[in-house]
């Protein structure tokens, strides 16, 4: 194995002209709906096929800001008919930290049109790490490896530790099972619940992308990668209705078949808003490193940093990230997810202080 210090240079922005290297094709949309959803994923489903899996983040009780499962339903129903969404049990404690607990959130938050496989409910599987610096296999959901291909629906947003959350870090820390995997990745492997998240910077954002690498290596050019760039809060979805108000505008949905390209083309979408709209993320992902995890995917042969952005609203022409986000509006919450969101808060406030008396 290589070894084993983190690289540098996650606090920078990286323009598009001191990139090197071939362009991968990202597709873009502005519909921001099941049909935009639709539309995306059949642009890059060339290779999806057989026993499929859906991998995406299914949220915490009543989490304002996952892809709406209303889309994700339509999109099964109309074209993967027969897929399973897979999940893993988290890291740390909440709603999803055991099979039991996870199974109850699922049907809080209407996952329950498709099978939903917990990958690592009856154990865990080990996949090679080719190249890795830290690792050379991750562990991952037991049945993960069952699956024949493997569709990536992304909910894009900032990431307390990690600085953004794309494609990546869906299937980095998404697929690595909840108390092996995601301990190699946070804890360097510790026991120690002092360490339960000694691992950041740049070195946490090496560790996702080696586990992302032994997961996409698996399934070969049967994977594909879907962005939605909606309700984008600094805070991951693990936050649920305690992630920070959003006020990153909507932009719309990418898709690519290159992981490095796609979560490459989101971060440059926010860097094309203006000073206002891109001002909490930009400072989120500099604040953590969270650069590092585009340049080590580069590193580790994961895909292209320079892409041809293709405007599918407009016959695929051929735009640039500030063509993307022109006349981007100021967020506004749905007033039923506002409501839902507020219902719950309510509800963890009450349980808290009736615990507080026992």
């Amino acid at each position: 194995m290589a070894e084993r210090i983190p690289g540098t240079g996650g606090e920078r922005y990286v323009s598009y002209a001191e990139r090197t290297g071939n362009e991968s094709i990202v597709y873009f949309t502005r519909d921001l709906s099941a049909e935009g959803l639709k539309k995306l994923y059949r642009r890059v489903n060339g290779r999806i096929g057989g026993r499929v899996a859906v991998k995406l983040h299914t949220g915490e009780q009543y989490g304002p800001n996952i892809i709406p499962r209303d889309w994700v339903k339509a999109l099964i129903e109309s074209d993967l008919p027969d897929a399973t969404i897979v999940e893993t049990n988290t890291f740390y404690e909440g709603d999803r930290d055991t099979t039991e607990k996870h199974r109850q959130t699922l049907k809080v938050n209407g996952w329950d049109f498709c099978p939903v496989d917990i990958t690592d409910e009856a154990g865990t599987a080990d996949l090679p790490v080719s190249g890795g610096k830290w690792f050379d296999h991750m562990t991952v959901g037991q049945s993960l490896p069952g699956y024949d291909s493997l569709v990536t629906l992304t909910h894009f947003k900032g990431h307390t530790m990690g600085g953004f959350g794309g494609s990546n870090k869906n299937i980095g820390i998404g697929c690595a099972d909840g108390k092996i995997g995601k301990r190699m990745i946070h804890a360097r492997d510790s026991e120690d619940p002092e360490l339960m998240w000694s691992v950041d910077m740049e070195e946490l954002m090496e560790r996702i992308s080696e586990s992302t690498k032994a997961t996409i290596d698996h399934f070969g050019k049967r994977v594909t990668y879907v962005n939605v760039m909606r309700n984008i809060s600094v805070s991951c979805d693990c936050e649920g209705c305690l992630a920070e108000p959003v006020v990153t505008p909507d932009i719309g949905i990418l898709a690519s078949t290159d992981i490095l390209a796609v979560d490459q083309a989101c971060v440059d979408l926010i860097y094309a808003l203006s000073d206002e709209d891109g001002a909490a993320m930009r400072e989120r992902i500099e604040s953590r490193h969270g650069h590092r995890q585009l340049s080590y995917m580069e590193e580790l042969g994961m895909g292209n940093r320079r892409y041809l952005l293709l405007d599918t609203d407009h016959d695929d022409a051929r735009i640039q990230p500030a063509d993307a986000v022109q006349g981007v509006v100021p967020f506004v919450e749905d007033p039923k997810v506002a409501e839902r969101r507020m219902k719950a808060l309510a509800a963890m406030a009450a349980a808290e202080a009736e615990a507080g008396k026992a």
